[in-house]
């Protein structure tokens, strides 16, 4: 269960709140077909038969990309409610599927999908300020051998793709746009089901502030940034479906609800309960969530590392922490569980 379903900062909901809620995206589940359930690995496969399509995914950010997102804020000092809007940026991501890249090319030969498998190294993101550079060692591989060779020593499955943006704000481009780039070379992007990716595999969305409603009269900066974290295999997605009022999967499809969480320039007192510890404490452990998360995959996530050295929050303050609900679920999966995939 997702701590944003639940009463997750307090009884009366806060505008953290809010904004998580209003950017989860919940995506249209398909029928896993009966013959490809008995062919799921075992150790990946989810407590139920629904998927979703990479290329669903991204069809949800198509229209937040253009127009934005709009987050209802309510402004107690003022007494009043505004609509922030955010726009989404892919911040970083890391595709692992559960098989190689020939056992789904010999799938998709038989009907699956098709599915054209690229090998890909990245610099450093260090290295380069707008972007890591990536080269494409074949741009369609007829055997794997390569490919398999390193990726069977990877515990946490065969990585497919990863991507991690450096440059400034100011010089990104829209989520869908960015996606759009990539697709173009890795057309596993959008043919990839959530069946078929590791527990390892998940994005994180930067949302930067571009306006507000109504545009004046307010007197508290509304205008955070955020880093929220989504795991994108099927194996947390009974986790992400469940609700608030118990309601299980089935009705409104499948919700990639955050597991962790960053802020910049956020005002507690605009966006949390000040009325009680218990928000500022959760705040710390979806950030935390993150924190954990990035370390057991061994990765330097440079917006995370921007927003923790700018934010008001405790950060780290425990190595292995185990966080509530589907956090707890997410970080359960530890390395020692993912060597599991070979």
């Amino acid at each position: 269960m997702s701590p944003f379903s639940l009463d997750f900062l307090s009884t009366k909901r806060s505008n953290v709140q809010s904004f998580l809620q209003s950017v989860t995206p919940v995506i249209s589940s398909k029928s896993l077909p009966k013959s490809n359930m008995d062919d799921q690995n075992s150790v990946w496969n989810s407590n139920g038969d629904g998927y979703f399509t990479l290329r669903d995914l991204w069809d949800y950010y198509e229209e937040w990309s253009a127009y934005g997102v709009g987050a209802p804020i309510y402004l107690k000092d003022d007494n009043e409610s505004v609509i922030q809007y955010y726009a989404p940026y892919l911040s970083a991501i890391q595709i692992y599927t559960v098989k190689s890249a020939s056992s789904l090319i010999r799938n998709s030969s038989s009907g699956d999908h098709d599915v054209d498998f690229e090998m890909e190294s990245w610099s450093d993101a260090s290295e380069n300020s707008e972007k890591l550079s990536r080269t494409i060692s074949n741009n369609s591989i007829s055997t794997d051998s390569c490919f398999e060779l390193d990726a069977s020593r990877d515990r946490l499955g065969y990585l497919y793709f990863q991507y991690s943006e450096t440059c400034s704000p100011f010089w990104r481009i829209p989520f869908s746009d960015k996606i759009l780039e990539f697709t173009q070379h890795y057309p596993g992007l959008t043919t990839l089901k959530s069946t078929e990716l590791s527990a390892a595999s998940w994005m994180a969305v930067a949302w930067y502030p571009i306006y507000h409603v109504p545009m004046k009269g307010i007197t508290k900066n509304v205008s955070a940034s955020f880093l929220t974290y989504h795991t994108l295999s099927s194996t947390f997605q009974d986790v992400a479906e469940e609700k608030s009022d118990g309601e299980r999967k089935g009705e409104g499809g499948i919700r990639l609800s955050p597991f962790g969480l960053a802020a910049y320039k956020m005002q507690n007192d605009v966006w949390l309960n000040t009325h009680t510890p218990k928000d500022y404490e959760k705040l710390c452990d979806l950030q935390n969530a993150a924190d954990s998360w990035l370390k057991q995959l061994s990765y330097s996530h440079h917006d995370f590392n921007f927003f923790t050295a700018h934010s008001n929050m405790e950060h780290g303050a425990a190595s292995n922490l185990v966080v509530t609900d589907y956090g707890a679920e997410v970080l359960s999966v530890n390395l020692s569980s993912l060597r599991m995939i070979n």
